[in-house]
């Protein structure tokens, strides 16, 4: 990935960015201007709770700004029925993929085949509608050990990517732990970097680091930051 002082262009950044809002407080009119921005800037896809889902696809339709929902989150210790029916009304709604967040509790206390069947499950209901799967690990409450066994348990799994952070917990993205979880991947998974990444120097440390995706609620910042941003690309509908 060049460097701003290289010309990278708006739209390759852009494309690696899911464009998030997932604060308890936000409003409809918040999640308008979400869809808006991901529009203009042309975002891969916009982040959003599960019951904002419909109103994501419905503004989006027909442009190419997937929706991805977040599930069991952000502390994942939801029971894993729930968390199959958020994953499938979501998809059944229209999202292009989920995140789910991971038992972080039972993978901590070693019940191992609990957090693979979970995980199992939503791939599985993922897969059949050909749908995206991120499994948010929660960097911050794992030992490096820790975050190299769950990176390869989700993979194996059927993760399409390995998630650092929910953004909610007491640390976010660091490069350090991408460069640790793009190391222990085989190559099936992919790294979603998140948490705390909110100016253009630090989109491109987690990219540097390994990053295939980077979710984020300072889009568009990042984006200003970007030589040429005047020229940020804007995605009309179909």
């Amino acid at each position: 990935m060049p460097s701003p002082r290289n010309g990278i262009k708006p739209s390759d950044l852009a494309r690696r960015i899911d464009h998030t809002l997932l604060r308890p407080t936000a409003t409809s009119a918040e999640f308008i201007k979400l869809f808006d921005e991901a529009l203009k800037y042309g975002f891969w896809s916009v982040c959003v709770p599960p019951s904002r889902v419909a109103m994501a696809v419905e503004r989006l339709k027909g442009t190419p700004v997937k929706v991805c929902a977040v599930v069991g989150f952000p502390l994942g210790y939801s029971c894993a029925a729930t968390k199959r029916g958020e994953a499938r009304r979501a998809i059944a709604e229209g999202a292009d993929e989920v995140d789910m967040v991971m038992n972080i509790g039972a993978f901590k206390g070693g019940e191992l085949s609990t957090v693979r069947k979970e995980i199992g499950d939503i791939s599985e209901a993922c897969k059949a509608r050909g749908r995206t799967l991120k499994v948010i690990i929660e960097c911050c409450y794992l030992t490096d050990e820790e975050k190299v066994t769950a990176a390869r348990m989700a993979e194996r799994m059927g993760a399409d990517y390995v998630k650092t952070s929910t953004g909610f917990g007491p640390g976010g993205a660091t490069a350090e732990d991408v460069a640790l979880l793009h190391r222990s991947l085989a190559g099936a998974a992919k790294v979603k970097a998140s948490g705390g990444i909110s100016t253009l120097a630090k989109a491109l440390e987690m990219i540097g680091a390994g990053a295939d995706r980077i979710g984020t609620s300072s889009g568009a910042a990042i984006m200003e930051g970007l030589p040429g941003s005047s020229r940020a690309p804007r995605v009309r509908r179909r």
